[in-house]
């Protein structure tokens, strides 16, 4: 019989990018004697992934627990970007309740929406953490009614919708009841934790289950499962039943057994239904798999998540450039590094072509497969990307591609040319409305197609000012054919080093990805053209040596600064005929086919077939 382990709280912490989530697990932490007085420790704790820190956001799941009043409060900090749906989709199988954490001047944003969905969906209780009650323009009792209107939207029951409200300044560690009256600590938090959200509903003495939700990896001690344990226990040196989502079953050998305790695995004995817990010795397992017990084997159902959206192709790096600059270089170890990828990213797919050096691998969207693509080059491996598209599906009802829900912030000066833009790319208005300090909240139904490429027009049309979010929509018939790219580009000439002579008599050309001194090669793109078509440029071009010689300093100074493209830029600014070269230490965007008079005979080739 299942019961209720009123000493265990399981719980997720859900909310837009940057609303503070991860901010409020360190006042939790810090709160429940984690860290010493005198210890030295990290801002925003859980995010440990240098990229995580880098870009200010949270990209992998991560759970951690704390002991509260002897009540074992287990946290699930999730990452608030749609792209990474994968990792939530996983994770709210391990908990019982949620805190949705909004802001108090903002409240409830796009990207709060596909979250708290899926927590809706399978019946949590929800509280509500208004942060950031301090911000001078704070409006808390705004942020509580468009949470509800949020909950009432999403199809939430009677239960549900009514929720607890609390008020937090989670940089300063407080939390209240009413948002001019907060306590000194985090205890009000910690009370209404405890006193709504419910225990995980257990059967401690049933047989062995336990999901496996998230994987890890340890030097000593090999791959790790972990999941919530819903009935039984595990013990150190149990034989235990391994049934993969197919319904194979296996026999392993469990070697260790660990819990979650404040920010590290603890080793235990014996685990017991209702925890958190971790179970290394099982070689083989994989995320949606089933630790069952032998005698009584009962697999739990798989986890599902949402298809890709988005695909690229990787392939070997065979520029004249090729192995100059990483480590791992062949088919084979990038094979087997997206091979190794797929056992712990569950929102990722990977298919082999019929040229053993190239494979398409499919995502989420641009900034899933742009995470994957920079973690795979601070590895060490040196490949080449095509530019991203989009996956149609072939139905009944005819050819159907996905669809975006796209909510945009500008200045009404700037709104007219986004309107104009997103028309372009097929975006259909469903709603809009003008805000007291002149700003446009509009949303499209956009076609993924138009998104791709759509970050770098927008920011440059709004002057860098406009916000825009986006969640998956669904598949509809597709809208049809769809310009992106607007302007052509400025492509090398010939190999050789970049010279300030060349770049300042072709300054009228473009923009320029290059500076002086940068070694090129014939058909890298250097540069954007100002009109529409391709231009082969000479940027190794020398000056003639003659008795005038003009001060070099003069001559760079004149250059108009080369445009330094980050990942996401050079991924969204890649063509058809594009590539981009990812290598540890460069981003060098270059044409598939480097030969100018190969390329010509192609291009002429579809205008003919066109």
């Amino acid at each position: 019989m299942s019961q209720p382990r009123n000493d265990i709280r399981n719980i997720a912490i859900i909310a837009h990018v940057d609303h503070g989530k991860t901010t409020l697990v360190d006042g939790m932490l810090q709160q429940t004697n984690v860290f010493r007085n005198n210890q030295q420790h990290a801002e925003r704790v859980l995010d440990s992934n240098d990229l995580e820190r880098e870009r200010g956001i949270t990209i992998l799941a991560k759970n951690t627990g704390v002991v509260y009043n002897g009540v074992t409060i287990n946290i699930v900090d999730t990452p608030g970007h749609a792209d990474f749906g994968g990792e939530v989709e996983r994770v709210v199988n391990m908990v019982d309740g949620v805190l949705l954490l909004v802001d108090a001047v903002e409240g409830p944003m796009p990207q709060t929406r596909f979250v708290l969905r899926q927590a809706l969906k399978r019946g949590l209780k929800v509280i509500v953490v208004v942060n950031k009650i301090d911000r001078p323009a704070a409006r808390p009792e705004y942020a509580v009614n468009a949470a509800f209107d949020l909950f009432i939207d999403l199809e939430a029951t009677e239960d549900q919708a009514d929720f607890p409200v609390i008020y937090t300044k989670a940089l300063e560690g407080q939390a209240g009841y009413e948002p001019d009256d907060l306590a000194d600590d985090l205890t009000p938090l910690f009370e209404t934790i405890i006193g709504y959200l419910p225990g995980p509903m257990v059967d401690e003495n049933g047989p062995t289950q336990l999901l496996v939700t998230t994987l890890e990896y340890s030097n000593y001690v090999g791959k790790i499962a972990i999941g919530r344990l819903t009935s039984g226990s595990i013990k150190e040196g149990q034989t235990i039943a391994h049934i993969n989502a197919e319904g194979d079953l296996k026999e392993g050998k469990v070697t260790k057994t660990y819990l979650f305790r404040n920010l590290q695995r603890v080793s235990q004995p014996e685990v017991f239904a209702g925890n958190i817990v971790a179970v290394a010795g099982i070689a083989d397992v994989g995320i949606g798999d089933t630790l069952a017990d032998p005698d009584d084997p009962r697999p739990l159902p798989p986890i599902t998540v949402e298809e890709p959206t988005v695909r690229m192709t990787f392939s070997i790096n065979d520029s004249p450039f090729a192995g100059k600059e990483g480590q791992y270089l062949t088919s084979r170890q990038i094979r087997d590094r997206l091979m190794r990828e797929l056992e712990s990213n569950v929102a990722l797919r990977v298919e082999a072509t019929d040229k053993a050096s190239t494979f398409v691998v499919s995502g989420r969207g641009e900034l899933h497969l742009a995470v994957f693509i920079e973690t795979m080059r601070r590895e060490g491996y040196e490949f080449s990307v095509s530019r991203p598209e989009v996956i149609f599906k072939e139905t009944d009802e005819g050819l159907m591609e996905p669809m975006e829900h796209l909510f945009l912030e500008v200045h009404t000066d700037y709104y007219g040319s986004v309107s104009e833009m997103l028309g372009r790319r097929r975006g259909q208005v469903t709603s809009i409305r003008y805000g007291d300090d002149g700003t446009v909240y509009a949303e499209y139904i956009v076609p993924t197609r138009g998104m791709l490429g759509f970050r770098q027009p927008f920011l440059t049309a709004t002057r860098g000012t406009g916000i825009s979010h986006t969640l998956f929509h669904g598949f509809e018939p597709v809208k049809g054919a769809i310009t992106t790219q607007e302007l052509g580009s400025l492509v090398a000439l010939e190999s050789g080093m970049v010279t300030a002579y060349a770049l300042t008599n072709l300054a009228q050309r473009g923009t320029f990805f290059v500076k002086p001194g940068d070694e090129v090669y014939a058909g890298q793109v250097v540069g954007e053209n100002i009109r529409e078509e391709e231009l082969v440029v000479n940027v190794c071009r020398l000056k003639q040596l003659t008795n005038h010689r003009a001060a070099p300093t003069s001559i760079t100074e004149g250059l108009t600064p080369s445009r330094v493209m980050s990942l996401d830029d050079a991924i969204e600014y890649l063509n058809e005929d594009d590539l981009l070269e990812v290598t540890p230490t460069s981003l060098r965007i270059r044409k598939r086919t480097l030969k100018h008079d190969l390329r010509a005979k192609e291009s002429k080739k579809v205008k003919v077939a066109a």
